[in-house]
């Protein structure tokens, strides 16, 4: 569980899962923008929208302010679509 003080430098610049891996991101309270950099893409997140991060694609998060969020991590060879 993190939150704008907590989230960590890491997941707020660019990083990746590993391959076979895929997540979900559960923000529960606030907003967290959500980006893709292949291919670009960006996603304000909600409690009522959570994100799924593919495996291997590189990606980036940014609080909007005052939020909650943790990650749930899943490895299968066949993630969910986009």
């Amino acid at each position: 569980m993190f939150d704008q003080d907590t989230l960590p430098k890491g997941l707020r610049r660019e990083h990746r899962t590993k391959a076979g891996v895929w997540a979900l991101i559960h923000v529960l309270e606030g907003r967290l923008r959500y980006r893709t950099l292949d291919p670009p893409s960006e996603t304000v997140l909600t409690p009522e929208k959570p994100g799924i991060i593919q495996p291997e694609q590189p990606h980036e998060v940014e609080p909007l302010g005052s939020m909650r969020m943790f990650v749930e991590f899943y490895a299968v060879e066949d993630p969910p679509a986009a």
